[in-house]
């Protein structure tokens, strides 16, 4: 029986490493296994943050790294905005990257891989506790530098250039995912301007056609008022010119009275259809330059002269400098006489009504008095037609003050407390 031949020994090619053949294996695996991790990833649910801590996971995990993370710059900061690992509070802060590694990659706008930063210093420093880095910008298609993708890792490693570009193709898909999200933002941010600049424009459309309804309103009541005012006033001359008649009559004392009576309500009869005919009219102004300060002076210097207020005290603070408006000078002069007169009559002789004018960026009239205080209701009510607190009075003072104010595009105002008495605030445009 011949013995079994010796199996002849393996031929082992010496140009072959087995080194080699391993570091291609793993290689090949790692471009599979990032190539099947990037499609697992999803951003349908618009998550930003969910989706850039998958990627640092991934990143990590891939690389064997120990820390990875995903910032976004902010020129010499650097915002972190996913991590593998949790940072805890004061994740959400930015950090200065002057004197880092993560400088050298944006300012270069190219991948950097640091094998240990205690001996490759030019690079700059890494986080304490960690010597190897692998870092790749974020770059827009515009060119853009959005942020960077960090890794560290604490012991000193080499890098592959496959795994450098394993980090890149991550940082293309967190590049796509910021700079969507922020486009994303910039059209929302556009769509609420855009809204809001719709909805302003609108009011302003609605109060415009409000405007002009009222306007044209007001220019039916005042053409039928007007028509109905002149057909009371022809009888009403008639009347007057009758009872002034009567006057030459030799009569009892009783029958004077009664004329005299009937001559007081032809007079106010009149009035008040001066009044209902001056409210029911457009207000057309007759605008010019006008300093307050003196038209203020001229008033008080005209109503003082006057005995029911000669009796009251005018007490006049002007502004300390002139305070020009465009206005109808002789109906905002009709605006001080109604307020003023108004004033003074709600308060006893000897006492004081202060008139007081100032400036911001608005004319601020005041009339002030002291005496009983309006009632809320009744001041909510001062300056509506036929509304007085007056026996004598018609009720149109106020709201013709009011056409004529809100004619200058001003307002008015009333306020009336125990404490501060009662003052009305007259606010116009102030050139």
């Amino acid at each position: 029986m011949q013995p079994e031949p010796t199996p002849a020994p393996e031929t082992v090619d010496p140009t072959v490493d087995p080194a080699t053949d391993k570091q291609k294996v793993h290689l090949s695996r790692l471009a599979q296994t990032t190539l099947d991790y990037l499609m697992s990833l999803s951003f349908r649910q618009g998550n930003l943050q969910q989706y850039l801590n998958d990627i640092a996971r991934g990143v990590s995990e891939l690389t064997a790294m120990d820390w990875s993370v995903v910032t976004l710059n902010r020129g010499d900061y650097n915002k972190i905005l996913a991590s593998n690992i949790d940072l805890g509070e004061g994740s959400d802060e930015a950090y200065p990257i002057h004197g880092s590694v993560a400088k050298t990659v944006v300012q270069t706008q190219r991948p950097l891989t640091v094998t240990d930063s205690q001996c490759e210093t030019q690079y700059g420093e890494t986080p304490e506790g960690y010597r190897a880095y692998l870092g790749v910008p974020l770059q827009s298609p515009a060119g853009k530098l959005l942020g960077t993708i960090c890794c560290f890792n604490k012991q000193p490693r080499n890098f592959d250039p496959e795994e450098v570009k394993c980090v890149e193709l991550f940082a293309e898909r967190a590049t796509t995912a910021i700079d969507n999200f922020q486009m994303y933002q910039q059209q929302l941010k556009f769509n609420e301007r855009l809204e809001a600049e719709v909805a302003k424009r609108t009011a302003e459309l609605k109060e415009a056609q409000t405007q002009l309804i009222e306007k044209e309103r007001l220019a039916a009541i005042g053409e039928f008022t007007s028509m109905i005012v002149h057909e009371i006033r022809n009888p009403l001359t008639t009347v007057r010119m009758g009872l002034h008649a009567l006057k030459a009559l030799d009569l009892s004392e009783r029958d004077r009275n009664r004329l005299s009576l009937a001559l007081e309500e032809e007079s106010r009869l009149k009035q008040l259809l001066d009044g209902i005919l001056q409210y029911a009219k457009p207000q057309v102004l007759e605008t010019t330059q006008c300093d307050l300060n003196q038209l203020i002076k001229e008033t008080v210097e005209t109503l003082s002269e006057q005995p029911d207020i000669a009796e009251r005290s005018l007490n006049v603070k002007l502004a300390a400098s002139a305070v020009y408006v465009a206005c109808d000078r002789d109906k905002l002069k009709q605006v001080l006489i109604n307020l003023i007169s108004n004033a003074c009559e709600a308060i006893d002789k000897g006492e004081q009504v202060t008139i007081s004018l100032s400036q911001t960026e608005q004319a601020y009239l005041t009339v002030h008095n002291g005496g009983t205080p309006i009632p809320p209701d009744t001041l909510a009510r001062l300056t509506q037609p036929f509304f007085s607190t007056k026996s004598s009075g018609n009720g149109l003072g106020l709201a013709i003050v009011k056409r004529i104010i809100d004619a200058h595009q001003g307002s008015l105002t009333f306020t009336s407390t125990p404490e501060t008495g009662t003052t009305a605030t007259v606010y116009l445009p102030a050139d």
